[in-house]
């Protein structure tokens, strides 16, 4: 059957898919699908009629599901460097709050973190710089993103990650 009924069903999803590799996939899956079901399955029209039905549906599934990604990736994407505006005067007061935080941070770890955050030096240039060990620099690092990530308020916190990570 898998065989005979390959070929021909591979098309009817390539029509609805337009992907050969995805249409290829979606068949194989129904033949697993039939193969794990079968002494349970009962088809009571045409193997073909079946079978043409099933791909089309699974087809559809597929379409819908890409769909779904693609939303949820737009939905997640992140705003462009120039379009996030953390410094709007609506929000003077978390980047006053960003400031009085990492201005909390103990005075030697703070130098690091800004290096690193703000000036965009790797780790092996702020080593260099403070005449330390880059695993210093890595703890030093770890310390202050903790430190970020232990604060209470979870609004401030996705703000100070979002500075940290553009500014990367």
């Amino acid at each position: 059957m898998y065989k005979d009924h390959f070929n021909f069903l591979c098309l009817v999803s390539f029509q609805i898919t337009k992907d050969r590799e995805a249409a290829k996939d979606i068949v194989q899956d129904f033949f697993i699908y039939l193969w794990k079901k079968e002494k349970k399955l009962e088809i009571t029209v045409s193997f073909n009629s079946y079978a043409t039905r099933a791909v089309k549906n699974l087809s559809l599934q597929h379409i819908e599901k890409l769909k779904r990604i693609d939303l949820n990736k737009s939905k997640l994407s992140i705003p462009e460097y120039d379009e996030l505006d953390l410094f709007d005067k609506s929000e003077e007061k978390k980047t006053f709050k960003i400031r009085e935080l990492v201005n909390q941070i103990p005075e030697s770890r703070r130098n690091i973190f800004i290096s690193h955050v703000v000036d965009g030096l790797s780790y092996s240039q702020i080593a260099e710089n403070y005449g330390i060990s880059i695993n210093t620099v890595k703890t030093q690092m770890k310390r202050s993103y903790a430190f970020l990530r232990s604060i209470e308020n979870s609004d401030l916190t996705a703000v100070i990650l979002l500075f940290l990570f553009y500014r990367n």
